[in-house]
């Protein structure tokens, strides 16, 4: 007899869970440990555990003073929206928001107002809290009652700062109660609330904490994911709750791979969750000065949000090798599903061949995935069928109760704890015990981490006056770098461009969602991109001596952004403007590098004709003197006189001058160059004897810097 066909369910280990509510776990934290640590441009914070308790217990009392006369919403949950920029300021409202015995919604402060709306209607919270850098304005016409950030702290600084009494708190939290809410972009078009309770919070934390247990070294943890993204939830109370510091990074640091890196370095971080676009830029960050290894003590690396390729898990192994304990991670989920729901784990080169894809994994701890097809019946091994997810990191659906269809009862339950059914909307197949992630049903992407709905925005695009027709893709996904477009039709006699029609969108749709806007004349049944658009890329500005140079950097451009560009590559061109930003800049540099051209600072230099200018052919770096690239970028980039008159001053000026003064500097035998322990050059001091200075010609505005710096030095000898 032939054995029974195996069918594609798989769940993961069954174990009990503290699912007490979480503010009553950060109550047993070292009351003088530090809790938080923000800095900026105006403050440098740090908040022990004892403080971030007695602050959130009295800025707890005042919350539900405030709330209170609005009752809780139709779902009869106490909510409360947090309208912040990330700081140590956030992390107080969200705890203060649990200890009032309410859910917290967070609206980021750049959302547009139509979507601010919209979350308001539908969450109707009972309190608005916002930080300074939000016009309260925007809540206006909510209805909702809204009390700033700073009222709030001086409120609460008069009340106890004791735990907050039964009868003091809006409602008392349990496992069941929900925790928080988080929009994501629907199926239908319209945002909807996901409501998240204290349950699935907690089943998802406990199993990181017993899957990558916090290591005894690991001091300090980073919190770099919006508040709106559901991996917030473990970047913040994981490492709270673990007596850990968070580390809360501003939005500036994150898009920059180069700074981000640093901080990373400095505060010896140990693991970290990124998209896989993200973690391309750091890799390439890194591979800029192979010799240095800033990240030695990052041992544990997630990715989740997008595709993880093969091609970009070889290049993590490549830099950071099979041996020294380094883990590369590819977490799978969505906001319905606390985040995470399956993973799988790279600890070697030689895993990313073991599969045809870089699997999704296995479920996590008291969940199950079921692949079923059209009938709701399992698929068999190897077959590929829809995802369905049960167990106990569910969401209790949506606000409201809309779109029921997606969570349902389990006809396949084994256990009470599987009763119900989340639809994920992905395909995938179950091969040799894990899962391997095999498509969308619907028109759902992921850039940049963030659930895009591409219904969502054509129906913004569809709504604009004077547009007659619009279809939306997405393109590049392939690649790793996701744009979305819109190809429009405009009606009879309208006159707008794609930048008008953007700047509208802007309005609607929040920024990672803005489509470039191609205007066409007719929309063809099928829509070919590749056709339709053909970059630009224009050198009649240019300057004979600089072409080689153009041609190298307008290319490097053109592939690195590819039909996403937003217009003709020229040297008035805004790199920003073209659709770069720190992250692809980060590739540009890159490939440049492998064509032979040298950009130290390319993130600085925005327009294109500045960047063409530090991008020389003879910047190369040389062998009769590899140190050049380094003086010539430091002297000028940091040199304070010479930014008052940049215009006139190129960088092949210096360039012109090092060569001139080269030999005499040999000879002298006065100048240091400072090797690290690779032997890599990091810095060089160059000196000549007085007596001994040669004599050089210059030109232009360097030389008016440099006669004034003669009459200076002379003058002080007086």
């Amino acid at each position: 007899m032939g054995s029974l066909p195996r069918v594609s369910v798989t769940s993961g280990a069954r174990v009990s869970v503290q699912a007490a509510p979480l503010p009553d776990r950060l109550q047993c934290r070292s009351a003088d440990r530090t809790a938080l640590l923000y800095s900026d441009e105006t403050c440098s914070v740090r908040v022990s555990y004892a403080e971030l308790d007695g602050r959130t217990n009295a800025m707890g009392r005042a919350i539900a003073t405030h709330a209170r006369p609005a009752g809780p919403n139709r779902d009869r949950d106490y909510v409360i929206a947090v309208c912040m920029q990330p700081s140590h300021n956030t992390i107080l409202a969200l705890l203060a928001t649990w200890k009032a015995g309410a859910a917290y919604v967070p609206l980021d402060p750049s959302f547009p107002q139509a979507r601010v709306s919209h979350i308001l209607g539908d969450a109707q919270p009972s309190l608005i809290i916002y930080d300074d850098t939000v016009n309260p304005s925007t809540f206006a016409s909510s209805g909702v009652a809204a009390i700033s950030f700073e009222e709030l702290s001086l409120e609460a600084s008069s009340l106890p700062a004791d735990r907050p009494s039964d009868t003091e708190v809006l409602a008392q939290n349990t496992v069941d109660t929900i925790a928080i809410i988080l929009y994501t972009s629907g199926s239908t078009g319209i945002p909807k609330g996901v409501r998240l309770p204290y349950s699935a919070i907690c089943n998802r934390l406990w199993w990181q904490f017993r899957t990558f247990p916090f290591s005894d070294t690991e001091s300090t943890c980073v919190w770099k994911t919006a508040l709106t993204f559901v991996d917030a939830v473990s970047e913040i109370w994981g490492p709270l709750l673990h007596g850990r510091t968070l580390l809360i990074l501003s939005k500036e640091t994150t898009r920059n791979p180069q700074k981000l890196v640093q901080v990373l370095a400095e505060n010896q971080v140990e693991r970290l969750v990124l998209v896989p676009t993200l973690l391309q830029s750091i890799l390439m960050c890194l591979s800029l000065n192979r010799s240095e290894r800033p990240l030695r003590r990052l041992k544990l690396w997630v990715c989740s949000g997008e595709t993880l390729s093969k091609e970009l898990a070889a290049r993590f192994f490549q830099y950071f090798g099979d041996h020294d304990g380094f883990k590369l991670a590819n977490f799978y989920g969505s906001t319905e599903v606390m985040g995470d729901v399956t993973y799988y784990v790279m600890e070697k080169f030689s895993q990313i061949d073991l599969f045809p894809t870089i699997p999704i994994g296995r479920p996590v701890d008291n969940c199950a995935v079921f692949l079923l097809d059209e009938e709701m019946n399992p698929s068999r091994e190897s077959d590929t069928g829809e995802v369905w997810v049960a167990g106990q990191n569910l969401a209790r659906g949506y606000v409201g109760g809309q779109a029921p269809e997606k969570f349902c009862d389990n006809p396949h339950a084994s256990h009470p704890d599987y009763s119900r059914l989340y639809r994920t909307g992905d395909y995938g197949i179950l091969y040799k015990g894990v899962i391997l992630y095999a498509g969308r049903t619907d028109s759902q992407i992921k850039i940049r981490g963030h659930r895009v709905d591409l219904q969502e925005v054509e129906r913004a695009v569809a709504a604009i006056q004077g547009v007659e027709k619009g279809v939306v893709l997405c393109y590049g996904l392939q690649y790793g770098n996701p744009e979305i477009l819109a190809f429009v039709k405009l009606g009879p006699n309208v006159r707008l461009n794609g930048q008008r029609i953007e700047s509208a969108l802007k309005e609607v749709l929040t920024n990672y969602m803005i489509p470039q806007v191609i205007i066409i004349e007719s929309i063809p049944l099928l829509v070919n991109d590749d056709t339709i658009i053909s970059l630009d890329y224009d050198y009649s500005d240019v300057h004979p001596e600089n072409i080689e140079a153009a041609r190298a950097l307008f290319e490097t451009v053109g592939e690195v952004l590819g039909r996403s560009a937003r217009g003709a590559i020229s040297l008035s061109a805004g790199f920003y403007e073209l659709g770069g930003n720190s992250l692809n800049s980060i590739f540009t540099i890159t490939k440049l590098r492998e064509k032979g051209f040298y950009i130290v600072t390319f993130l600085a230099h925005q327009v294109l004709e500045k960047c063409c200018v530090i991008c020389q052919p003879h910047l190369k770096v040389r062998r009769s003197h590899p140190n050049l690239i380094m003086i010539v970028s430091s002297f000028y980039e940091k040199a304070e006189l010479e930014q008052f008159l940049r215009s006139e001053i190129h960088v092949r000026d210096y360039a012109r001058c090092i060569d001139a003064c080269w030999q005499p500097l040999l000879l002298a035998d006065l100048s240091v160059v400072l090797e690290n322990n690779e032997g890599t050059p990091v810095a060089v001091a160059l000196n000549f004897d007085a007596r001994d200075e040669p004599d050089i010609e210059l030109a232009g505005g360097l030389a008016k810097i440099m006669t004034f710096l003669e009459f200076v030095r002379f003058s002080t000898r007086l």
